[in-house]
């Protein structure tokens, strides 16, 4: 089917699901995480300092339910001080969960930012008549808030009609200031990360779906299972018979890009060509991240700086957080990419 589908469901086990489906390709899938594996990216709580990392200038903090965060930043911070923070990433391995003291109340149209005032209108957003009317509904659905409120309107808000956008800024303008008020005391959780279905809404608004399902049994009429089965595969077939093959390791990702049968002289740029163009959305269905190494087809150097240009456009339109390390003495050419959810294969 072609067009954006956006599909929730539920897995077997009950946990909620939600996939995006373009021209019927699966493009983006959520999982809710089982209730072991931690605080999700978002939640929102009430740390108490522990001790400072010295030589770092980091803390670490006390979470609820005996676990651990890291504040990169811990200047001017004392043990027993209690904190707002917010999730930023996944404490894997047993490692202590990331955290920040920057919370953002984040939903569809809005993000209101306490400690960060101002007032922001997505910048992809360029018609500067719709940039006024979102600017006033800002002043207007902010009239009043606490000193250092801001609030950034997202790139979902163009043209929604006004009565949204206000209800939008009125929920998480009220969530923020009651949860900002709600400092002292012992660890706690205060605002959960969003399940599937609500991350599915949140952020899979712009541009707007052509279709969203969510009668049980849709991933079944959508082929998503089968997706899912694809996903976990080392193996990723590309065009011209080409492939790659996707390895998690302790350290790294190692992504291996092949030709196949294709022999002729511009093989191996078409295959890395291809690789690129997939690389993000693979990375994405699977959840990976930190340090990818890619193990490219032969190429002449001088084909370089064109297959660059192709991972910098497929990551780009991606969004991810990536930096492009560049190339290796021996070949490799190394992606940093951050770690933003869990593994599938832990998912599943």
């Amino acid at each position: 089917m072609k067009g954006r589908v956006v599909l929730l469901d539920e897995l077997e086990d009950g946990r909620r699901a939600a996939a995006l489906m373009v021209d019927g390709r699966l493009n983006d899938l959520l999982i809710d995480p089982r209730d072991e594996a931690g605080p999700g990216i978002g939640t929102i709580l009430r740390g108490v300092c522990d001790r400072p990392l010295k030589g770092q200038g980091g803390m670490i903090l006390r979470l609820p339910d005996g676990r651990s965060g890291f504040l990169k930043q811990g200047k001017g911070l004392a043990p027993g001080q209690p904190l707002l923070v917010q999730v930023t990433g996944l404490g894997l391995d047993g490692k202590a969960t990331p955290v920040t003291t920057r919370l953002l109340f984040k939903s569809r149209f809005a993000i209101v930012t306490p400690d960060a005032p101002g007032f922001n209108i997505a910048r992809g957003i360029r018609d500067e008549q719709e940039r006024e009317r979102l600017l006033e509904l800002a002043h207007e659905g902010m009239d009043g808030a606490p000193e250092g409120f801001g609030l950034i309107l997202r790139s979902a808000a163009e043209e929604a009609h006004e009565d949204e956008i206000a209800e939008d800024i009125a929920e998480m303008r009220a969530l923020a200031e009651a949860v900002c008020a709600d400092l002292a005391g012992d660890p706690e959780w205060l605002v959960d990360a969003p399940d599937a279905h609500l991350a599915a809404w949140r952020d899979w608004s712009n541009p707007a779906p052509d279709e969203v399902s969510d009668a049980p049994g849709c991933f079944d009429d959508h082929g998503v299972h089968e997706a899912i089965d694809a996903a976990i595969e080392e193996t990723v077939p590309l065009s011209g018979g080409a492939s790659m093959v996707i390895e998690p390791t302790s350290a790294l990702v190692a992504v291996d890009v092949n030709t196949g049968a294709d022999s002729s002289l511009a093989a191996g740029l078409k295959a890395n060509i291809a690789a690129a163009r997939d690389l993000p959305r693979q990375l994405r269905l699977r959840g990976l991240g930190g340090q990818i190494t890619l193990d490219v087809a032969p190429m002449p150097k001088k084909d370089r700086r064109v297959f660059e240009d192709a991972l910098r456009r497929a990551f780009r339109i991606d969004g991810a957080e990536v930096v492009l390390a560049g190339w290796t003495p021996l070949g490799m050419y190394e992606v940093q990419r951050k770690r933003d959810r869990l593994p599938l294969t832990q998912l599943l």
